[in-house]
């Protein structure tokens, strides 16, 4: 009785085992039950913080192509920017005349007049000279024209493309004092980069004449506060 005794007053001091830590009474230890399908993030995502250009800024979009125009112009809208859509270059730049937009997305491949005389026109005009443009196209000829060639436009945008490769070409006209910045950077989480603007398939094809747009000399040495 007297060893019964003993062993009785040692176990009143061993601690219990911990219920907390299994490991403890050398249990192996059980893994955390997964987080149900579905459920949120526990750690929220990071918002992407980009340089905005002016809010307001009006910008013109010349494209034969509606869905371009429309699809382009509501990322720009997004952005709290004002826009205005020409569906060929002639009324683009009688509309670039009269209003002088502040940057001008320019389709080279039009019907009638071309995005490159186009761009002539208005490289050659004091009314409209100084405007960002940028040059987009979905059309390998026009897209190999344009490098080749040391033209007038400010940059250039190959069909398809995203809200963020728009946002970084306005980003880059901004850091370059092309273009006034925004007081109050926006921030947008990054599923808003989904939407791509297409080349529209149910455009008509203008062909170009072969390795023959001329853009008259306009280089991007006649460009204001270009030098490349």
């Amino acid at each position: 009785m007297a060893a019964f005794d003993f062993f009785r007053r040692i176990l009143r001091n061993v601690p219990a085992p911990d219920a907390a830590n299994p490991a403890a009474d050398g249990a192996t230890p059980v893994p955390a039950a997964p987080a149900p399908a579905g459920s949120a993030p526990l750690v929220n995502r990071r918002r992407a913080t980009r340089i905005d250009a002016r809010e307001g800024l009006r910008i013109l979009i010349i494209d034969d192509s509606a869905t371009v125009v429309a699809t382009l112009g509501r990322m720009l809208r997004q952005a709290h920017y004002e826009t205005a859509g020409a569906g060929d270059a002639e009324t683009g730049t009688a509309f670039a005349r009269a209003e002088r937009p502040d940057l001008i997305f320019l389709d080279i491949v039009l019907p009638a007049m071309s995005g490159f005389d186009a761009l002539r026109a208005l490289r050659k005009d004091e009314a409209t000279r100084t405007i960002p443009i940028i040059m987009i196209s979905g059309n390998a000829q026009a897209t190999e024209q344009f490098y080749v060639r040391r033209i007038g436009a400010d940059d250039f945008m190959k069909k398809p493309f995203g809200r963020g490769e728009v946002f970084a070409r306005i980003q880059a006209l901004v850091e370059a004092g092309r273009l006034p910045p925004r007081e109050q950077p926006m921030e947008l989480p990054p599923e808003e980069d989904a939407l791509v603007v297409e080349a529209d398939a149910s455009a008509p094809e203008h062909q170009l004449p072969a390795l023959g747009i001329d853009v008259d000399g306009v280089a991007a040495s006649e460009v204001p506060g270009e030098d490349r």
